[in-house]
């Protein structure tokens, strides 16, 4: 596996504004996400023999649009979990020679739209009538918030310890001038917030919002001849639990999280304590503790305890979602988030930079589960 290092980098990144855009449907968010990566890389459109797509309804109206015409396309699931999938395929679609220049493009008009996420109206992957709705987990929200109720169970976790998850992340994101939350937060502040889906209160849950994103991979050879300072991809790995996957896992998605943790860091050659910040997904901010507890940063049950102390902030042992992530900034289902990865690593991000920042991971704990491990160093 250490022969795909480095073989692969990111040159090109954007992202549109986030919040309410109406008048703009996911081609729209997607054409000017991409319009920006590409003048962050100085290409153009005809130089994309690549194109995966995510939440734009079809590849080829798309294409169409755009006026690309590649070799190697498709479009990926809308669930969040398919953004580091999706990178892993603009990969492999690279190393095997289907494609020299691969453009991912996510596009969503989510909170325009209305979209629901949970409820026969869910447009987020997790809705239609499911096994669960008797429960009355009509959402993904709800069947986090049962998974979280077990884990305050087992090992003994509080709702106060959670609430250092949001409020790191809405310290970063008061640091983010694009970010959409601008409201500092404390742990007082979200134990007084409403519930939701209980124990869950309204700031453990994203924030569904319009926005479009957009990266750009090449081989590692040709990295060096574009304008930006190429950010290499390491190591990617993906695990699925999918048996039984319709009610929520008693084991937090450990099992495929321990698999990928036993490939990844073999093959970036790296160990935990090498990573300068972490990327979380967190749709609700439970996921990041189960993350933590399952790529090993921590024991099972321990997760509660470590994000204690500033210990996921800047300045923290692992700054994680500098950006402000799901919580905070925007929910564009993992996508900002690698963005975020690679703005890091070129030192591009101003007051809340990760001073000397080499190594970064993105994960994210779903019944797909996957992480990307980024750096800054071809060798």
């Amino acid at each position: 596996m250490k022969e795909l290092r480095n073989k692969v980098a990111v040159v090109g990144v954007g992202t549109t504004l986030f919040g309410r855009l109406p008048g703009n449907d996911p081609y729209d968010l997607g054409i000017m996400a991409l319009k920006s990566a590409l003048e962050d890389s100085a290409l153009k459109m005809s130089d994309i023999d690549g194109l995966i797509v995510s939440r734009i309804p079809d590849y080829q109206r798309f294409a169409e649009i755009t006026g690309i015409d590649p070799r190697f396309a498709m479009v990926t699931p809308g669930q969040g979990r398919m953004s580091g999938a999706s990178i892993a395929m603009g990969v492999n679609a690279i190393i095997s020679g289907q494609a020299k220049v691969v453009a991912l493009v996510y596009g969503n008009n989510g909170r325009s739209a209305g979209a629901q996420y949970g409820g026969e109206g869910d447009s987020y992957g997790g809705g239609g009538v499911g096994p669960w709705f008797p429960y009355g987990m009509t959402s993904p929200g709800a069947a986090h918030a049962i998974m979280f109720q077990r884990h305050m169970h087992q090992f003994g976790t509080t709702s106060e310890q959670l609430a250092a998850v949001s409020v790191a992340f809405r310290k970063h994101a008061l640091l983010n001038p694009n970010a959409v939350m601008k409201t500092p937060v404390t742990v007082e502040d979200h134990q007084a917030s409403r519930f939701i889906a209980e124990p869950l209160h309204i700031l453990d849950y994203c924030l569904i919002n319009d926005g479009g994103v957009a990266i750009i991979l090449t081989a590692a050879d040709r990295a060096k001849d574009f304008p930006k300072p190429p950010v290499y991809i390491r190591a990617h790995g993906q695990a699925t639990q999918l048996k039984g996957s319709s009610l929520p896992p008693e084991n937090y998605w450990f099992e495929p999280m321990q698999k990928i943790a036993a490939d990844i860091y073999r093959m970036a050659d790296v160990t935990r304590e090498d990573l300068d910040a972490l990327m979380i997904y967190d749709n609700f901010s439970p996921t990041v503790l189960f993350s933590l507890e399952g790529f090993g940063f921590c024991k099972q049950g321990e997760s509660g305890d470590f994000v204690q102390d500033g210990r996921l902030e800047l300045g923290g042992q692992y700054p994680s979602n500098t950006d402000g992530g799901h919580l905070s900034n925007s929910y564009m289902q993992g996508w900002a988030l690698n963005v975020e990865a690679v703005r890091q690593l070129r030192g591009e991000n101003g007051p809340r930079q990760v001073k000397g920042a080499r190594l970064i991971q993105y994960m994210c704990a779903a019944p797909l589960t996957s992480s990307i491990i980024y750096g800054s160093d071809p060798q």
